[in-house]
């Protein structure tokens, strides 16, 4: 009995000894638990904290770090926000895509406005108790409450007047961006948010807009609504354009400026994106206030360091038909989760989608072509994991959220080397790794030579067994000279119909680059008549993006027979009647 209670005894110290050596590591590496909250020191509204908590949240981003503090007032908060005291800064972000740049500008404008109403209730109550006060002085009865009008009524209906407005180039990001502030605000009394896209019926998205506070729309049908009278955009405090470089490209600016001039007396521009090219940032200045004299610019990552938890590589073709093929493979994977495939037109988008589906692919097309009804119930089953692979054009290169896209797949090119950066921002999202796979013809490496050069991250050329190119590839990739940007002084590039230098090393006349080129006169020109000499055709590298020697001046073309129709003899003899 002593000895099994002596061996008991020793066993309880040595537990008790192990639980105080786990105590003490844990007290040394405090876990992320244990950190405070950090969108508690940004100064956030309690609301919209135990918002982001719920949704898994206790750190802020880099970019929701940075960008925060200097998206809300530079006055106290509680300091008469109606009152048009406090300043406002304007602010241009570029930081990559699935880094919480959707957050960065939902949460400051939501808390403004949260406290904005905060401060209407108070002083909405204070000036009832103080009219019941005075009716008991009076000795009257205390009056009553306004009672709230039904807004479906025709007889009650008013224009909305929202405070805040979120431009997105898409449908798909837009409804994205309002899925997310409507998820911000569910602990926050009476702030509504209202999404207003193409493709949905009129009425639904007016009802929707009575009595809300914010914004998400799309620049047509917005302006379809505010022509209408709808809508009314003079109380528009707070404007953030989503996605700005493709909102001030050509196809948007017309309407960016419509509703840059219904918001003057905004207080407050923000413009996020993933890419600022020196163009858009041109465009960008005239929108802002003062003509972007105080606009505070915050560039997270340089274009080094773009995309690194997603790995890039790049597989060479032959043609369409074994870019088929190594598809075809890379779908097979197991490691798959869930894919996008960008397709270059809204043909390719459908004909690969079909042959897919045929091939036993869950797959789907998503393109602009389709009624917005069909495209939201395809980006549904793709968030609900009924579909494994989706097959899209550009539209979907921006807004689609989904955490378990593991793979993307560029069968098809973009047409602009930053729509590649949106595009394998698909995968990867919120520090998650990725995995994007390019699939180029030879007849491709100009615009791969574009996307490295916009990048500044080489491709790793990769190939499969069995499925390797047959044609031939130069070893030498042609020389890019061109500078960080290009203006007034800038060396052409031949590729842009200049006449730099060839990658031989050659000129525009197949004369060295580095020599000048020696004065001719008339006198050189061969006999009127004479026939040019042609060279045997040369075949090979130079068919893969190589120039060509250039045969010398031949002089005019040869005086003799002039060459006519056929058809214009035949109607020259018949007689004219």
């Amino acid at each position: 009995m002593t000895d099994t209670f002596d061996v008991t005894e020793d066993l309880l110290s040595s537990s008790s000894l192990d639980l105080q050596a786990a105590d003490i590591a844990m007290d040394a590496a405090p876990s992320e638990s244990a950190l405070p909250n950090g969108f508690v020191l940004l100064g956030l509204a309690p609301e919209l904290v135990q918002a982001v908590e719920d949704l898994g949240f206790t750190q802020p981003t880099a970019v929701q770090e940075r960008a925060i503090p200097l998206a809300l007032p530079e006055m106290g908060n509680d300091q008469a926000l109606d009152a048009g005291k406090q300043r406002f800064i304007d602010l241009m972000v570029s930081s990559q895509t699935g880094s919480g740049k959707t957050a960065a500008f939902l949460l400051p404008v939501l808390h403004t406005l949260l406290t904005q109403q905060q401060q209407a209730v108070a002083q909405e109550r204070l000036a009832f108790e103080r009219a019941a006060q005075e009716a008991a002085a009076k000795g009257e009865a205390p009056p009553k409450r306004p009672k709230r009008k039904d807004p479906t009524n025709a007889r009650h209906f008013k224009p909305a007047t929202p405070g805040a407005l979120v431009l997105c180039p898409t449908r798909e990001l837009a409804q994205q961006v309002a899925h997310d502030g409507i998820d911000l605000v569910k602990h926050c009394r009476g702030l509504r948010i209202a999404n207003v896209v193409g493709g949905m019926p009129y009425q639904l998205q007016i009802a929707k807009l009575q009595n809300a506070n914010l914004v998400v729309a799309t620049p047509g049908r917005l302006l379809d609504l505010q022509r209408s009278g709808q809508i009314d955009l003079s109380k528009v405090q707070f404007l953030v354009v989503d996605e700005a470089d493709r909102m001030l490209d050509l196809g948007f600016s017309d309407d960016l400026a419509d509703i840059n001039h219904l918001t003057e007396q905004r207080r407050q521009t923000m413009m996020f994106s993933a890419t600022f090219a020196p163009r858009i940032q041109q465009l960008a200045m005239r929108v802002m206030h003062d003509n972007g004299a105080s606009v505070k610019r915050i560039q997270i990552d340089n274009p080094q360091e773009k995309h690194s938890n997603i790995k890039q590589v790049l597989f060479w073709a032959d043609n369409p038909q074994h870019k088929r093929l190594l598809l075809d493979h890379w779908l097979r994977d197991s490691n798959i989760d869930q894919a996008i495939v960008f397709a270059s037109t809204q043909v390719e988008c459908d004909s690969l989608a079909n042959d897919l589906q045929q091939d036993g692919f869950s797959a789907v097309a998503l393109h602009g072509a389709l009624s917005q009804g069909l495209r939201n119930r395809r980006l549904m089953a793709l968030r609900q994991g009924q579909v494994q692979i989706l097959v899209a054009t550009d539209v979907a290169a921006r807004g689609i959220d989904v955490p378990t896209i593991t793979h993307v797949f560029n069968f098809g090119l973009p047409m602009k080397a930053e729509d590649y950066t949106h595009r394998i921002g698909r995968t990867g999202r919120a520090g998650r790794d990725g995995l994007a796979v390019t699939f180029a013809e030879f007849r491709d490496r100009r615009r791969i030579s574009d996307i490295e050069f916009y990048s500044k991250q080489p491709f790793k050329a990769e190939v499969i067994p069995g499925l390797e190119p047959k044609q031939r590839f130069p070893q030498t990739r042609p020389q890019d000279d061109r500078g960080a940007s290009r203006g007034r002084g800038a060396p052409r590039d031949s590729r842009f119909g200049g006449r730099g230098p060839s990658p031989e090393g050659l000129g525009f006349e197949g004369r060295a680059s580095g020599r000048p080129a020696a004065p001719r006169s008339f006198s050189d020109r061969p006999p009127l008549g004479a026939k040019p000499a042609r060279g045997p055709r040369q075949v090979g590298a130079q068919s893969f993006g190589q120039d060509a020697p250039r045969s010398e001046y031949a002089g005019p073309k040869p005086a003799g027979k002039v060459f006519v129709p056929r058809d214009f003899k035949k109607r020259a003899a018949k007689p004219s009647r």
